[in-house]
Formats: C-alpha cells, structure tokens, sequence
C-alpha cells in the first residue's frame, strides 16, 4: 500500500471469492493527491485524492460507464 501510511479499509469490491478482491482505502497519512487507494487482486493500486474519487463517482453515477456493462 502507500509506504508510511494508515490505511483505512471502506469497501470490499466482490467480496463472493478469497481471490484477493478490490479494496478501496484511505490512506489516512498521505498527501492528500494520494489519499484514495484502490487495490486490485493483482496486487496493484491506484493513489488518488478525493477529488479524483468525487469526479469518478460522478461519472459512473451519470452512466459514463454504462456501455461496458452493456453486451455490444
């Protein structure tokens, strides 16, 4: 996760496996363009600040993402 940093677990994306789902933190101590980190099961993340969040939140909830949820 991010070095130095408290992490604060919020949400669990999945959660039907032990496959080692999507994690979405917040790392309490980073600098505030890395406060927001989403984990994958790959063991990858993404550090983003909570404007970042509030803009893909929006996104999603306006249906920008619809289409890859849709069979083609």
């Amino acid at each position: 996760m991010t070095e130095n940093s408290s992490l604060r677990h919020i949400a669990t994306f999945c959660g039907q496996c032990n496959c080692g789902c999507p994690e979405l933190y917040v790392a309490e101590d980073a600098p505030a363009e890395r406060g927001i980190v989403i984990t994958d099961d790959f063991g990858q993340k993404i550090e983003m600040s909570v404007e970042q969040l509030e803009v893909l939140v929006a996104d999603i909830k306006t249906g920008v993402l619809d289409t890859l949820l849709s069979p083609a």
